[in-house]
C-alpha cells in the first residue's frame, strides 16, 4: 500500500471505536503520525498499540471533545510532539432519540458541543499550524433525509456541511482544504445501540457499510490525491439516499 500519509501529523476524534478507529488505523498503516482522541483510555491505548504494531507512530490523548479545555490540551500535546498539524478528522458524535418537545435543553447543548462546536474549535486551533493541511468532517445522510426524534442530530450534521462550505471559502487562499463525508448506515456501535433500531421501530434496510469502507472515503479526502476537492460533501451511503 502506498504511504500517502508518510510523516503527516493526523488528529482523529472519536478514534477509539467505529469509523474513527478505522480511520486512525488506516492513517497509521499509511505512515501517519496519529493522535488518537477519545474518551476511553483502554480503547485508545489499544488503537495506539495496533498502529505501532503495524509500524506506525501514534499517541493517545484522552478527550471529551465537548469540552474546550480537552481540545486545547490535545492540540498543545500534538504541537509539542510534532510542531504542526497536517490532517484533522472530526468524527466524534452523539445522538439523542427524544421528541424535540421532550428534549432537555442541556442535552441539545451537549450534542451540539460534541457534534458541531468541536469541529469549529479544532479548526480554530489547528489551521494556524497547517501548511498544506486537509480537514475532513464526518456528517451523515441525516443532514439530507432524516426521521422523527432525531432533530438535534440531523441539525448538527446539516450545520457541519454548511460550515464546510463556508470555511472552504475563508481558507481558499491558503494551502488547507476542508470537506465532509456523509455516511449512511454503518456497522458501528452507534447504529446498533440506537434504541429505535433495537426496538424494531427503525428498520435497517439496504446496504450496511463497514468502518473500513468509510475510512477509505475519509482518507481519500484527507490525502493529496484529492487536492482539487474543497468545500464539498461526499455521500458514502451504499446508495441509500438515491433509493429514498
Amino acid at each position: 500500500m502506498a504511504k500517502r500519509f508518510e510523516n503527516k501529523v493526523c488528529i482523529v476524534t472519536g478514534a477509539t471505536s467505529g469509523i474513527g478507529r478505522a480511520v486512525a488505523l488506516q492513517l497509521g498503516r499509511e505512515g501517519g503520525c496519529v493522535v488518537v482522541l477519545g474518551r476511553s483510555t483502554e480503547h485508545g491505548r489499544e488503537v495506539v498499540r495496533e498502529i505501532k504494531a503495524a509500524g506506525g507512530e501514534a499517541i493517545f490523548a484522552r478527550a471529551d471533545v465537548g469540552k474546550d479545555a480537552h481540545l486545547q490540551a490535545a492540540v498543545r500535546r500534538t504541537l509539542a510532539r510534532w510542531h504542526r498539524v497536517d490532517v484533522l478528522i472530526s468524527n466524534a458524535a452523539e445522538m439523542t432519540y427524544l421528541p424535540l418537545v421532550d428534549l432537555p435543553p442541556k442535552e441539545w447543548d451537549t450534542l451540539m458541543n460534541v457534534n458541531m462546536r468541536a469541529l469549529f474549535r479544532l479548526c480554530q486551533l489547528c489551521l494556524p499550524h497547517m501548511k498544506q493541511g486537509s480537514i475532513v468532517a464526518v456528517s451523515s445522510v441525516h443532514a439530507h433525509q432524516t426521521t422523527a426524534n432525531l432533530v438535534p442530530y440531523a441539525t448538527s450534521k446539516g450545520a457541519i456541511e454548511a460550515f464546510v462550505r463556508g470555511l472552504s471559502q475563508e481558507i481558499a487562499h491558503t494551502h488547507a482544504r476542508i470537506n465532509a463525508v456523509a455516511p449512511g448506515a454503518v456497522d458501528t456501535p452507534m447504529l446498533w445501540d440506537n434504541p429505535n433500531v433495537k426496538s424494531g421501530r427503525e428498520k435497517i434496510t439496504g446496504q450496511v457499510g463497514s468502518p473500513k469502507e468509510l475510512a477509505a472515503a475519509i482518507c481519500f479526502l484527507a490525502a493529496a490525491e484529492s487536492s482539487f476537492i474543497n468545500g464539498t460533501t461526499l455521500v458514502a451511503d451504499g446508495g441509500r439516499l438515491a433509493a429514498l
